[in-house]
């Protein structure tokens, strides 16, 4: 039988496959995980092990990675479960172990997991790791946090895999999460030169990436900005975060929010709670500056209605 396809028709179907070759292709580099760091330069110095003992405890790091059921917040594990609409994450071990923990890292890779959310495999890692926060860290303090964390004790064993949603397994997904969301090295503190605000903005902004709680998350899992620090449902689904722009706790001096995150008093003579308690365990070593510097940069955020729970 004679062929009576229109004239051009393998021409078109060339032209469709070239194209979806060309946007499999641009998709797939677009979506590349991107580590920003080599073991030299500012990653081979030498760091701080008594500084980064400041920058872990302002970076909540015990509270996530200790391992469950024991007291030693130092022991560091991992295995903590992490409920999520996308699934359960479970927290890795990041013990100096240089098998099950993260021993075997250099400087370089510390510094790629934290600024620009990139294992030492060369994969995305899932933004419940708060990177997108923590990408605004200065290189001098990742080298201090490797150092500090080259003391503790090894532990072994590694956490059970995260249990995902099928679709959310595809690591190369979070490339696309990226592309919308994430610049990678860029801070959302807003700087006004005073020096105790401007470090409160770091802290605040950057090592205890409090608008990770504070804030209410779109359906991607990312901050929608108009609620920044205003408050929302906790990532986990057990209750509701409070709101700490001046809308809600713009009575509170700044003495008084400094002893809130010494003590966990508030000026109403309660205390804090939930998830709180433990900011407050690792805020409380921080220095007495360190706190009157949140406290100031609280102070000053834009004040945001509390989203409807």
């Amino acid at each position: 039988m004679r062929d009576i396809r229109p004239l051009g028709f393998d021409w078109l179907l060339t032209l469709a496959s070239a194209l979806a070759l060309f946007t499999v292709g641009a998709c797939w580099l677009l979506t590349m995980p991107v580590a920003r760091f080599e073991s030299t330069g500012s990653t081979s110095a030498e760091g701080s092990a008594s500084r980064g003992k400041i920058i872990f405890a302002a970076g909540g790091c015990a509270s996530c990675h200790a391992t469950p059921g024991q007291p030693d917040h130092l022991k560091l594990g991992g295995g903590l479960a992490l409920a999520s609409p996308f699934g359960t994450f479970r927290v890795p071990n990041i013990s100096p172990d240089p098998v099950d923990g993260i021993g075997s890292w250099s400087v370089a890779d510390l510094a790629n997991a934290l600024i620009s959310g990139v294992s030492p495999e060369g994969t995305h890692y899932y933004p419940a790791f708060p990177y997108p926060s923590y990408t605004g860290m200065r290189i001098e303090d990742v080298r201090d946090l490797y150092s500090y964390l080259q003391t503790l004790p090894r532990i072994s064993g590694r956490a059970p895999q995260h249990d995902l949603f099928p679709f959310f397994r595809i690591r190369r997904f979070v490339g696309f999460w990226k592309l919308l969301f994430f610049r990678a090295g860029k801070s959302a503190a807003v700087l006004n030169k005073d020096p105790v605000h401007d470090r409160g903005a770091y802290l605040v902004e950057t090592l205890a990436h409090c608008a990770d709680c504070h804030s209410t998350r779109n359906i991607f899992g990312a901050i929608w900005p108009a609620t920044r620090f205003a408050g929302g449902p906790d990532a986990e689904g057990t209750g509701f975060v409070p709101n700490i722009t001046p809308a809600r706790i713009g009575a509170w001096s700044e003495t008084q929010l400094a002893e809130m995150l010494k003590s966990g008093r508030t000026p109403s003579h309660g205390r804090v709670g939930s998830s709180m308690s433990d900011v407050v365990a690792n805020t409380s070593q921080l220095p007495e500056s360190d706190r009157i510097a949140i406290a100031r940069y609280v102070k000053s955020l834009p004040s945001r209605p509390t989203p409807h729970p």
